[in-house]
C-alpha cells in the first residue's frame, strides 16, 4: 500500500528543531507493523497541494497547533479530500487534530475544550486500558452519524471514534515519545494554567507509555482495507 501522512503540522519553534516532522515520528511508529508498504509524507501545513483522493490507497491525518475552526488556506482542501476519501471507501486514520478534523468534516463537532490536555492520561479503548500521550486544547463534542465511539477517558468521552466506512481516529498520540511531549509542555507553558501545567509534568514522570502504542491496531486496520485484500 501507498499511504499518505497528510502532515498539518506547521509551528516551527526553535526549541523543536532538532526533532524529525510529525510525519517522520509517525513513520518511526508505524512502519515496523506496515513491512513493505509506502508511508509517505505531503507536508499540508508547509503548503504542499493537497493530493487527490486517487493518488494513494491510505491516509493518515496528523496532530496540528491549529484547530478545526481556523481557516489556512489548505483547510478547505483538506475537508474536501476527506469527503472524497469516505465515497471512495479508502482507509483513513486521524491523530488528534486529524480525529477533530475527521469528526468535524463528518457531520460531528470539534471545539475549544475546558481545559488543555498535556502529558500522560489513560484511556480506555475497546475494553482496553492503557497510558498515552496527550497535547490537545480541543476535543471533539459530537459524535458524526455513522460512526461510534471506541474509546474515551475521564477527561474526553469521545476519544476514539470508528465509523461505518474504513476510518478511526483517536484524540491521544500514540506516535509521540517522552522527550518531544516533555518539551512542547515546556514550549506551551504560558497556556497552560498552574493547575494543569503541574498536572501535565507530574503525568509524565509516572508515565507507563509503549512505544509502539496502538501501531499493531492501526496497522491492521490498513492491512485489511488494502487494494488486494
Amino acid at each position: 500500500m501507498r499511504i499518505a501522512i497528510l502532515d498539518c503540522a506547521t509551528w516551527v519553534s526553535p526549541a523543536l528543531e532538532k526533532y524529525d516532522s510529525i510525519a517522520a515520528m509517525i513513520t518511526k511508529w508505524l512502519a515496523p507493523h506496515l513491512i513493505g508498504d509506502e508511508l509517505i509524507r505531503v507536508a499540508i501545513g508547509d503548503g504542499a497541494p493537497t493530493v487527490s483522493v486517487h493518488d494513494f490507497d491510505g491516509f493518515i491525518v496528523s496532530g496540528s497547533e491549529l484547530g478545526v475552526y481556523d481557516s489556512p488556506a489548505w483547510m478547505a482542501p483538506m475537508r474536501a479530500l476527506l469527503l472524497d476519501i469516505r465515497a471512495a471507501g479508502k482507509p483513513v486514520y486521524g491523530i488528534c487534530f486529524g480525529h477533530q478534523l475527521m469528526a468535524d468534516t463528518y457531520g460531528g463537532k470539534a471545539e475549544k475544550a475546558e481545559m488543555w490536555a498535556a502529558g500522560v492520561r489513560q484511556f480506555r479503548v475497546d475494553g482496553e486500558t492503557f497510558d498515552a500521550y496527550v497535547l490537545h486544547g480541543d476535543q471533539v463534542t459530537r459524535v458524526p452519524p455513522g460512526s461510534k465511539v471506541a474509546g474515551s477517558s475521564d477527561y474526553c468521552p469521545i476519544a476514539a471514534l470508528t465509523y461505518d466506512f474504513p476510518a478511526m481516529s483517536t484524540q491521544f498520540h500514540p506516535e509521540y515519545g517522552s522527550s518531544f511531549v516533555g518539551d512542547v509542555i515546556d514550549l506551551i507553558d504560558d497556556e497552560l494554567p498552574g493547575a494543569d501545567g503541574a498536572r501535565a509534568r507530574q503525568s509524565m514522570q509516572q508515565a507507563n507509555v509503549k512505544s509502539d502504542l496502538f501501531a499493531d491496531r492501526v496497522a491492521a486496520f490498513f492491512k485489511s482495507h488494502a487494494p488486494d485484500s
